[in-house]
């Protein structure tokens, strides 16, 4: 979804990418991955400004005048190439290379993602974090929440943060006790911080997994995967908030009132951001067809079908 708001929105700024993943150093980093553009291209992958990012938002020496000297000469051999590109492959090329060259010349985003700058009020109502590693996920990092709206704040289309570990196979209660309430505190904070700021038309916050928990404990005292009921807090983005759609059994097991898809609170989120999931188009040069509806029927595993009916959630 942030590849496809990148396609199909300009940049706020050319100095900075639509799409940053947040994600921390993970004890597996395969789950620190935000997604992947698929068939939109490099461009519209998001930037990681962690870790390896780091070193790549500075020059390392390279002075602005050789920079722009490398610029020139990739600009010629991009021309040549683009000539003899028919796949629409190189555009997307050049707009990373637009993007990666605005970072490196500019330094907006560094000072974005400098939270130090808050104020201590700010800063402490976000809270502490635990940096330590469980299991093989996140740390418990508070200060992504902060980072995230500042991110927003400046023009990134899109920011995805990922804060603690919640794969409890065992040990649920414990770990939940110590889990929930961090996490709780973030999602307060950055609820209340885009309120204030009188954001909350413009910002949407959407905290969701990709499935839920059995209802039944198991033997190691801990739930395991259950994708038939599931989730989601949605707040700000123009919606109509402070109510609960859909409800589930007693056990919390199976759904038994107004159920709630996936694809609509998709859809309901590109509603948000002004996509019209009913006409908006992205072209696939790997398909026959070359163009494809967001709202089209399943093609594969990257097309998902998204419905108007998504508009009762607003």
């Amino acid at each position: 979804m942030s590849a496809v708001l990148s396609k199909l929105h300009d940049p706020v700024t050319k100095e900075m990418p639509q799409f940053i993943g947040l994600a921390p150093k993970m004890g597996e980093m395969h789950w620190a991955n935000p997604g992947k553009p698929g068939f939109l291209g490099p461009a519209h992958a998001p930037f990681q400004p962690n870790g390896f990012g780091k070193d790549d938002m500075t020059l390392n020496g390279v002075t602005l005048d050789r920079l722009n000297d490398r610029h020139q000469l990739l600009a010629n051999f991009d021309r040549f190439r683009r000539e003899m590109d028919s796949s629409g492959a190189m555009e997307g090329l050049d707009a990373l290379n637009q993007q990666a060259f605005g970072i490196l010349t500019s330094s907006r985003l560094v000072e974005v993602l400098d939270y130090q700058k808050e104020s201590v009020h700010t800063i402490e109502r976000y809270g502490k974090d635990d940096q330590a590693i469980r299991g093989d996920t996140a740390p418990r990092i508070l200060e992504q929440f902060l980072i995230a709206r500042r991110l927003v704040e400046a023009g990134i289309r899109c920011v995805t943060v990922a804060s603690g570990f919640w794969d409890y196979h065992g040990n649920n209660f414990k770990l939940c006790r110590e889990d929930l309430p961090m996490v709780d505190q973030g999602v307060y904070a950055l609820v209340t911080d885009i309120y204030e700021r009188g954001l909350d038309k413009d910002i949407s916050v959407v905290v969701w997994g990709e499935f839920g928990r059995t209802p039944t404990i198991n033997a190691n005292a801990g739930r395991d995967h259950w994708p038939r009921a599931s989730c989601a807090l949605l707040s700000g983005g123009g919606m109509r908030t402070g109510q609960a759609i859909g409800s589930t059994d007693r056990l919390e097991g199976e759904v038994d009132e107004r159920p709630v898809h996936f694809q609509e609170i998709l859809a309901t989120i590109y509603h948000n951001v002004g996509l019209n999931v009913n006409k908006a188009t992205v072209q696939d040069f790997t398909h026959p067809s070359h163009l494809q509806r967001l709202s089209g029927r399943r093609r594969g595993s990257w097309q998902h079908r998204m419905t108007a009916t998504t508009y009762q959630l607003c």
